[in-house]
């Protein structure tokens, strides 16, 4: 792949995860103002091989645990993949 196609190919997927921000808190604000429901969510911010988790509830902090220790483990596991296929 030559370097405009990958420049092209990450814009495209900053801007559609841009986009899926965008749509999950309309939908969230959506949802929270039928029938005075509460809106449970968390985040994490990965920074190298650590991740920062958040949440509003314990049930929302251990999904997200989980799937960032998974998300962790695939870079690490491709990391190790890509450096032993080049040499």
């Amino acid at each position: 792949m030559d370097a405009s196609t990958l420049f092209g190919l990450g814009f495209a997927l900053i801007f559609a995860g841009i986009l899926v921000i965008f749509v999950a808190i309309i939908l969230l604000v959506i949802s929270s103002t039928k029938e005075g429901r509460k809106v449970k969510g968390g985040g994490a911010i990965i920074i190298g091989p650590v991740p920062i988790i958040f949440g509003t509830d314990k049930q929302s902090i251990k999904m997200i645990l989980l799937l960032s220790i998974t998300l962790t483990v695939l870079l690490i596991i491709l990391a190790v993949t890509s450096y032993i296929l080049s040499r």
